[in-house]
């Protein structure tokens, strides 16, 4: 089993879990986050006063899948995320060691 966890511009969200539901994705976690890479923040304009902030909001996607959907969840993330702008985001696919489904008890592969 793996772990996908991807960072997405929050427009593009949409777009993503249809990608993702077509290719079979049953569940996935959403969280909105902030944080900042090559993009360094950006500047705002509230109240007719600019400001800068040094963190940009974000969309973390945390999906747990079989091995062998892994790189199509990847796939799927990637082409349908991209904008070819800077800021487009990253995916991190870690080994996901167990799972269990607290209703039925239901484990690994089986609790996905």
């Amino acid at each position: 089993m793996k772990l996908v966890i991807a960072i997405i511009k929050p427009f593009k969200l949409d777009e993503v879990r249809e990608a993702l539901t077509e290719i079979g994705v049953a569940g996935m976690t959403v969280t909105e986050v902030k944080g900042f890479g090559r993009q360094k923040g950006q500047t705002e304009i509230y109240r007719g006063a600019e400001y800068s902030t040094n963190m940009v909001p974000k969309i973390k996607l945390e999906i747990a899948c079989g091995t062998d959907l892994a790189p199509r969840v990847v796939e799927a993330i990637q082409t349908s995320a991209n904008t070819g702008a800077i800021g487009d985001g990253k995916i991190f696919v870690l080994d996901l060691g167990q799972a269990v489904r607290i209703r039925t008890g239901e484990t690994d592969q089986t609790a996905l």
